[in-house]
């Protein structure tokens, strides 16, 4: 399967991502019109406590227009590497600097219509560590017991797509054996 990119055109430039739209030849010839959301590479966390909670934040999200519950995240700067970001997401997010960080994996949020990619670590031996939030964050930290993780999943209450992929991924380390 052979796709070529005949143009590119930028069609907004925002802060956090940027549109273009492509024109791309097929294999069989034919041309398509792909619009693109470009959006820098994110990292997503699975915060474990000794106590065995997992951490999430609860925020607003006005895409959706109501408040989530999330495992935390954030995009990557410019030239900084995954890990460094998870350390710094996860001390802006929840207040805490991970002593351990496992990385479980990664996968793209929406593959049908954006660039981001997301990196998953497992962050554990949490220690009190606080950053300030991004300026545009207002989040609640709430903890679940592993012990009520299966029970929010079912309930349709975490509806976050990174979340759920998320916790499936880590689920080696959520679930006894």
């Amino acid at each position: 399967m052979s796709y070529t990119t005949l143009a590119s055109e930028e069609g907004f430039h925002g802060r956090a991502f940027s549109v273009r739209v492509d024109t791309v030849r097929r294999p069989d010839g034919a041309s398509m019109r792909v619009e693109v959301v470009d959006h820098p590479q994110a990292i997503t966390l699975v915060p474990i406590d000794r106590e065995g909670n997992i951490w999430f934040v609860r925020q607003y999200r006005h895409s959706c227009g109501k408040v989530m519950l999330e495992l935390p995240a954030g995009t990557l700067e410019p030239g900084e590497t995954p890990e460094a970001c998870a350390v710094r997401e996860c001390r802006e997010e929840i207040g805490m600097a991970p002593g351990r960080l496992d990385r479980l994996g990664g996968f793209y949020l929406a593959p049908g219509y954006s660039t981001e990619y997301l990196h998953l670590y497992r962050v554990s031996a949490l220690t009190p560590a606080p950053l300030d939030p991004d300026a545009d964050e207002d989040l609640q930290i709430e903890k679940v017991p592993l012990t009520d993780l299966a029970q929010l999943v079912e309930s349709g209450m975490l509806e976050d797509a990174k979340s759920l992929a998320g916790l499936l991924l880590a689920r080696r380390f959520l679930i006894p054996t």
